[in-house]
Order: structure tokens, then C-alpha cells, then sequence
């Protein structure tokens, strides 16, 4: 339906097809846009095959409608921003590596404070959250972004409450975050099962080769986060041994034994310098091992979990469940 005049189908039909736009900017991850985009525009060949003029009219936009160079070098035909004053469904903020020279574009922040006023919902993709901050849209919200500029994007704006793990949030009324880069499909996917039902959307998923709904959030996909290093050696020692024996036997008494210090003055001082207390920092040591090997081993289960200082396969299923979102089954599926 791309190019499809909404008055057009109106005057076809009686019926309106829905608006989206898609902000384009220089430096645009190419996969943050082209994703909802196919996803839009796939559900609206389903809506429109059963009532004329229900889908989506999905148009990429830019300032100037000037074409929008990616950061990988695609370049995308965009219109002018239309009057945001005009009828809008939705529109989609997506990220990328441009998105720090978008934010700073006056125009374009303005522009999407107006149209998101208006907009019956405003999504934002990856980084797009930035834009989306920027625009004060996210002010006292909870949200999401990739995980690795998570901590970034909740120093720069404090009052946004973020949230590394979700594949996409509703931040508010209007307002939904999606994840990193692919995340912006999935949330594409749950918006048109919202406005056309579950199976126009798994409809779509099963086009593009997806589930629905995939397993988790998004730390299952990140790197490993390794404490920082202590500034006293003892503790420094503490945290080598943990993590060259991640099976080994690791209370705080004999933890505390091998710092020279006594329990209680042991564990103040490694929570005060690592950031966590023992048990904690011990249990993550465990759980990055035990993805290792679930990715590079065939050994079962209840071998890594033993190896690994959890015991049982049901300790560590627990663990993975509560860090991760998903199961160790899930997590090698996924990551072997």
C-alpha cells in the first residue's frame, strides 16, 4: 500500500488506511526502519485482501525529504516531513549511528514533538529511544534500548527510568520502546496484532520466517558484564580465584579466609569495591561460565551445572530463568 493516497482509499472504500511514518535521518540503522516497515506493509497486503482499505499507508520520511543514506551505505527515498498537524496512526524513531546528529537537528526533534502529540502511538526502536528522550516524550516513562547504550541513555536523561531487558515496552499511553535493531520487529508484530488480531500477525511472523513472540529479553543476547576489578589486591586475588574455579567451593567464609579478613569485614568491603555482595558476584561468575559452555560444549545440562557450582540442572534452569528470561535448553538453541 506504499504511495496509496489515505483520501484515495477513502474515496474507494469508505475506509481509512492507517498512517505510518517512519523518520529517516543520515546514519539510520537500515534494519530499525526497513523492519516495521515490512512488517507494516505485510500486514496491510493481509488487511486489505479482506476489507479494501484497512491496512497501512507506510511512507518513509526525512527533513527536506532528502534520500536517507544508513550507516551501511543503503540509501532509501524518503518524503518531505509532512504538516503535524496532519492525520497520523503511528510513528517510528528508529536508531543508528546518526542518531547523535539527530538529536542535535532542531527541526526534527521539534517536528516529532508536534506529530507525537497527535499520533495515536509513537515507537521507538534501539537508539530511536534517544530521539524520542529528546523530544520529552519519555519523561517519567519506563523504556528501552539496546543493551549496550542502556546506561548511557539513563545518564544522559535521568528522568527516564530504562530498562536493558525487555524486547520492546509500552511507556506510556501512546508511547512503546523497542530493544535492539530486530526488536523493532517483534513490537511491529504485536502493534498489528493489536489493530488486526493474532492471526493477521502470525500471518506476517510466518512470511518473514519469525515466531510471533520469541523467548525472553534482550540480556540473553548480551556480552558478558564482568565486575569491575577491585583496587585492594586481597579482593583482587578473591575475584581470580572465583573465576578460574567457577565450581569451586566459594562460601564467604572461605572467601573471607583467603582475603585475610573476617566474614563480616569481607563482605563489606567487596560490596563496597566490586558492587555487589559475595553470593551475588559468585553466582554471576557461575552463570557467564556456564553460558560459556553451554555454547561451546556438548556436554549435557546437568554436567555443566555441576561444573559449573550449581549442583542440579533444576538450580541452574532457576538461574538462567531469573538473569536470563530463558531456560539453558533455550539459551543453547539459541546461541550453540
Amino acid at each position: 500500500m506504499h504511495g496509496l493516497d489515505a483520501t484515495t482509499a477513502v474515496a474507494n472504500t469508505g475506509f481509512m488506511a492507517r498512517t505510518v511514518l517512519l523518520v529517516g535521518f543520515p546514519g539510520v540503522q537500515a534494519l530499525d526502519l526497513v523492519g516495521p516497515f515490512e512488517v507494516f506493509t505485510g500486514a496491510s497486503l493481509y488487511a486489505d485482501a479482506r476489507t479494501a482499505g484497512t491496512g497501512y499507508d507506510v511512507r518513509i520520511v526525512a527533513v527536506g525529504g532528502a534520500p536517507v543514506a544508513t550507516g551501511t551505505g543503503l540509501t532509501l527515498v524518503a518524503d518531505p516531513l509532512p504538516d503535524p498537524g496532519e492525520p497520523v496512526d503511528t510513528v517510528v524513531l528508529p536508531g543508528g549511528a546518526g542518531t547523535g546528529s539527530a538529536r542535535r537537528d532542531a527541526e526534527l526533534i521539534d517536528w516529532i514533538a508536534a506529530v507525537s502529540a497527535r499520533a495515536r502511538r509513537v515507537v521507538s526502536v534501539c537508539t530511536g529511544a534517544v530521539l524520542a528522550a529528546e523530544a520529552g516524550l519519555l519523561d517519567g516513562c519506563v523504556a528501552t534500548t539496546h543493551w549496550a547504550f542502556a546506561a548511557q541513555l539513563a545518564a544522559e536523561f535521568p528522568a527516564v527510568t530504562v530498562d536493558p531487558d525487555p524486547i520492546f515496552v509500552r511507556s506510556s499511553s501512546k508511547v512503546w520502546t523497542a530493544a535492539g535493531v530486530t526488536a523493532g520487529i517483534d513490537l511491529a508484530l504485536s502493534l498489528v496484532e493489536d489493530d488486526h488480531g493474532t492471526e493477521a500477525a502470525q500471518t506476517v511472523a510466518r512470511y518473514l520466517v519469525l515466531p510471533l513472540r520469541r523467548p525472553g529479553g534482550q540480556t540473553q543476547f548480551a556480552a558478558p558484564v564482568w565486575m569491575p576489578r577491585a583496587r585492594r589486591r586481597p579482593i583482587r586475588d578473591v575475584q581470580d580465584a572465583i573465576e578460574a574455579e567457577p565450581g569451586g567451593t566459594h562460601s564467604v567464609s572461605e572467601l573471607a579466609r583467603r582475603a585475610a579478613m573476617s566474614p563480616r569485614h569481607f563482605t563489606r568491603v567487596i560490596t563496597d569495591e566490586v558492587g555487589e555482595a559475595p553470593g551475588a558476584y559468585v553466582e554471576r561468575v557461575r552463570t557467564e561460565a556456564a553460558r560459556r559452555q553451554l555454547c561451546e560444549t556438548d556436554d549435557p545440562v546437568t554436567v555443566i551445572a555441576a561444573r559449573c557450582g550449581f549442583g542440579s540442572a533444576e538450580t541452574l534452569r532457576r538461574n538462567f530463568v531469573r538473569r536470563l528470561g530463558v531456560s539453558p535448553d533455550q539459551y543453547r538453541r539459541t546461541f550453540a
